[in-house]
């Protein structure tokens, strides 16, 4: 065993075994009858046969998969901001998360699309649980994050990753996905969290955090949903939550989320792609010579960033309005869009119970508020 066997994806020597053990599953089938409908079952188990790299199985089946997707449950993704990468470099890419497949899917559509390089992207462990979801995401190149863990676990697995990270980066010119923080944002409020920033650090060495930092060329990443395919499967927790109870997920409730976030309408969809964090980093350096200040610092330099590029949709607006008694932004709405999400609204949750109400409006018009905190919109 290597190092780092325990979270690493597939080697492209590993690929065809995994392939070939994998062809006969029934969600697989499900996957590629969905991908290439119409399409005889033999002919893209020919070609997956014919599959030896990770490059090839995401370009020739991840790709068309999410592609039918957009098709099928969208009304098409927009980008801004990938014309400031450079071909041939590797990036690593801390995102505000909003679903479980797709957030990182669609950014590796978009690098496929405009010539760049890919990510390897992070996964916790509570997502791969399933053996066939745990071989495709090896196979579409996810690294492990272990949950869960004691406090001494957690300190080894933190610093496995790290140096598993500055590995793909530094030394292989693999572009890595990381989110902002532990799972996704439910609320709509898009926060760093400064131990995800803290382990990325751990792998330094002698070297100055943020001079390392540098070398990682850190691109903070706003992805931003018009609908939320799994809003009302986020009430729940966020009720718990507000009234401090311990919330506990049912069995089946990630594999749920996976299915609902893929298949549920998102309208239109935007990624927006920051500048590399450079001169940044220098200041924070000069100005602050201890470690957890400059962590502090960076983090909310990486909120800045996702929160001011956050592409701001008409469901966000009406949102912001209905919760407050409002027609602050009518301007940025229609009444036809305003109805449509106010039944979504009703069908969704059980609008006569308030909390629920304006929990569910909440998450849509934070993304506002926090704008808000930058620019008069």
């Amino acid at each position: 065993m290597t190092k780092f066997d325990s979270i690493r994806p597939y080697y492209d020597a590993e690929v065809n075994e995994a392939l070939q053990a994998t062809i006969k599953h029934p969600m697989l089938r499900a996957m590629m009858n969905f991908a290439f409908p119409g399409t005889e079952d033999e002919v893209w188990k020919n070609q997956l046969r014919r599959t030896h790299s990770i490059r090839d199985f995401q370009c020739n089946f991840i790709y068309e998969t999410i592609k039918k997707v957009l098709e099928k449950s969208s009304e098409g993704l927009s980008t801004s901001g990938f014309e400031k990468l450079e071909k041939n470099s590797a990036y690593l890419f801390i995102s505000n998360h909003r679903d479980i497949i797709l957030d990182t899917s669609l950014l590796n559509t978009a690098l496929f699309e405009h010539g760049l390089v890919m990510t390897a992207s992070a996964i916790g462990d509570n997502l791969v649980k399933k053996d066939f979801l745990k071989t495709i995401s090896r196979l579409n190149r996810n690294f492990i994050v272990q949950r869960g863990l004691s406090p001494r676990e957690l300190l080894q697995s933190s610093k496995l990753m790290s140096e598993y990270i500055e590995r793909l980066l530094l030394h292989e010119n693999r572009s890595v996905w990381i989110a902002q923080r532990e799972g996704r944002t439910k609320d709509g409020n898009d926060a760093t969290n400064s131990g995800i920033l803290k382990m990325l650090t751990m792998a330094s060495g002698e070297k100055d955090a943020m001079d390392y930092c540098k070398e990682l060329k850190i691109v903070p990443v706003s992805i931003s949903y018009e609908y939320d395919p799994t809003d009302a499967l986020k009430m729940p927790q966020l009720l718990a939550e507000a009234n401090q109870e311990v919330y506990v997920k049912s069995e089946n409730e990630d594999f749920q989320n996976i299915l609902s976030g893929i298949m549920g309408q998102k309208k239109h969809i935007h990624i927006h792609i920051g500048d590399v964090l450079d001169t940044e980093l220098d200041i924070i350096k000069n100005e602050f010579p201890n470690t957890n200040k400059q962590i502090q610092a960076l983090t909310q330099v990486v909120d800045d960033s996702i929160l001011q590029s956050y592409k701001l949709w008409p469901t966000n607006f009406i949102a912001y309005d209905v919760l407050n008694n409002t027609n602050q932004f009518s301007k940025h709405y229609s009444e036809n869009e305003k109805s449509l999400f106010e039944r979504r609204l009703e069908l969704k949750i059980d609008s006569k119970n308030e909390q629920m109400r304006d929990s569910f409006l909440a998450m849509y018009a934070n993304p506002v508020v926090n704008k808000l905190k930058y620019d008069a919109i």
